[in-house]
């Protein structure tokens, strides 16, 4: 197998493996999307450990805590947020909160844009019917949970200037003998919330309560997914649950295992936290390392809401005494940077694919050489560059094998002539040709199926860094991530490797010759759907090898000639 057809069929291998996984979310059933009455229908299903499953949710004029003992139950999408909503806006996000629970209820980051418009900011979290995406979190054992009304002091807040922290306090009393305030801390330049409970036992017994955070959220795509991974590409990026602990490190959980009342992560543990990740960005509540902690996820209606959270307890709090409890969440980026320094494991949540081992050194190294050129794009050029040096051994070795597989064309040609159909007796006289002039006809293979693997870590790079999204090159390149909107860039690189493949040896069967002289027309229209930095990098791969392959032959051409002279 020659070169030509090695990249035929690595590549073309990859994108059918590609299409055939559009073709399957493509033709899979829709689900469907619940209608307000059935939401409002539906009852929570029995939830993990002492937090029992409520059979309804709390009226709007039910102001206090549910019955002792029930659970934490997800407000119907449809439902209308108790009170008036509390809006906090700090320099990253603008957080709307509902004074029933005092959750999360809205997240829109704003440093980071829509999908499908770049000049609006991304709103994360939201009540939205079809995509509902909620933070809901509470005290069990009677206690003022995420369905209680909470009493806030002002129905805005906003981090001022010179200012690094913003506190945003909300207080219920409606359970006799205790006093609950629940406090989210902001701070400038994070997107860190501190979500705490301060809890007063103004009764005559001792209470142990215990806390709970979760995340309640449909198993819809985020919105925008469509516009930031085309369905040509076919490969889809993970959205749902993750927990991570330092028994079995980093666990996906889908929300079909959900269903299925599957658990492959541990439910109670000393450290870890647990997640709802989608692609480019990640919401996680982040409890203190070396606190006891139990982990649950559950499906919680029939119309596909689910949760996953944790529950963490709280010392014992005897009559008069106050006992706290805070937990970190974070809503935003996947930065890795900042995501490997709020917890362990957390810049796990980047989804690299298989070729992770591969993947991490290559942002690491793009992400070194755009701390001294800015652009993401030449970050990649120059990328490309280093990592043609690197093999520059092998292609040198691989050029020669094909300068001289080139050289003795017209002898394997006079050879098909000479033995016509016979194809053993060609193979017979092509070998002993080969063995001749010291030619191995693999040898230019080996450093193909090295580039490859590099060739999809690198795309799962530019599909998975949060960094890349929305990054520009030059031009009309204005994000990497996503393909280029004129089709240049496919079509240089359709032209470079129509030029490679004339400076390579053709195959010997004529029909494989003429179909190599279309390949590049073929690929060009794979690369058409490919983000616009993976079609960077190989085109100047591409442009490199032209200039490579051209010395060697003319290197190659003056040795034979040399040879024949000398032989004369």
């Amino acid at each position: 197998m020659d070169t030509q057809r090695l990249i035929a069929f690595m590549v073309f291998s990859f994108s059918a493996l590609l299409l055939w996984d559009a073709w399957q979310k493509h033709n899979a059933p829709k689900l469907p999307t619940p209608t307000v009455q059935q939401q409002q229908a539906a009852t929570a299903l029995t939830s993990p450990g002492s937090v029992p499953s409520a059979s309804n949710v709390p009226s709007k004029g039910n102001q206090s805590a549910t019955a002792a003992g029930a659970s934490p139950a997800v407000v119907p999408v449809s439902g209308v947020v108790s009170g008036t909503p509390v809006v906090v806006k700090t320099d990253m996000f603008e957080v709307e909160l509902g004074t029933q629970g005092g959750d999360v209820r809205r997240v829109t980051l704003l440093k980071h844009f829509s999908a499908t418009d770049k000049t609006k900011p991304l709103t994360l979290l939201q009540p939205k019917e079809g995509h509902y995406f909620v933070t809901q979190s509470g005290l069990a054992e009677g206690l003022p949970n995420h369905n209680s009304l909470f009493k806030a002091e002002s129905a805005s807040y906003e981090l001022k200037q010179g200012e690094d922290k913003l506190e945003v306090k909300l207080v219920n009393r409606d359970v006799p003998g205790v006093e609950v305030q629940k406090t989210l801390t902001f701070r400038r330049n994070s997107y860190v919330i501190d979500v705490a409970y301060t809890i007063k036992n103004t009764g005559e017994k001792p209470l142990t309560p215990t806390a709970y955070y979760l995340f309640a959220r449909d198993n819809n795509p985020p919105e925008g997914e469509a516009a930031q991974s085309n369905p040509m590409t076919g490969v889809a990026t993970f959205t749902g649950p993750a927990i991570y602990t330092e028994e079995k490190k980093f666990q996906k959980v889908d929300f079909s295992d959900i269903e299925k009342g599957k658990k492959n992560y541990p439910e109670q543990a000393k450290d870890g936290w647990v997640a709802l990740v989608q692609h480019y960005f990640v919401s996680a509540w982040l409890p203190k390392s070396g606190v006891s902690r139990d982990y649950f996820t559950d499906k919680v209606t029939e119309q596909k809401l689910y949760r996953a959270g944790v529950k963490v307890p709280v010392e014992t709090i005897a009559p008069g005494q106050s006992g706290t409890v805070s937990v970190a969440l974070y809503v935003g980026p996947q930065e890795q940077d900042q995501l490997k320094q709020l917890a362990p494991g957390l810049d796990l949540v980047v989804d690299y694919g298989w070729l992770k081992v591969i993947a991490v050194p290559l942002f690491w190294l793009l992400q070194f050489i755009h701390g001294f050129v800015g652009n993401w794009g030449w970050s990649i050029v120059i990328m490309t560059i280093l990592i043609k040096g690197v093999f520059f051994p092998l292609n040198q070795k691989a050029g020669k094998s094909m300068a001289h597989m080139k050289s003795v064309a017209p002898r394997i040609q006079q050879l098909q002539q000479r033995y016509g159909d016979d194809r053993m007796k060609l193979n017979q006289a092509m070998m002993e040709l080969y063995r001749t002039e010291k030619i191995n006809p693999l040898g230019g293979c080996l450093p193909i199926v090295i580039q490859i693997p590099v060739f999809i870590a690198l795309y799962w790079v530019l599909l998975a860094a949060i960094e890349l999204r929305h990054a520009p090159w030059a031009f009309w390149i204005t994000d990497l991530s996503a393909p280029d909107p004129y089709y240049v860039l496919p079509l240089i690189m359709a032209v470079s490797m129509f030029i490679q493949t004339k400076l390579n040896p053709p195959p010997p069967d004529p029909v494989q010759a003429k179909v190599m002289l279309f390949m590049p027309l073929v690929f060009s229209i794979f690369f058409f759907f490919f983000p616009a930095g993976l079609v960077l990098y190989w085109t100047v791969q591409n442009i490199i090898g032209i200039g490579q392959q051209w010395w060697i032959n003319k290197t190659v051409e003056k040795e034979t000639a040399l040879r024949a002279a000398g032989k004369r």
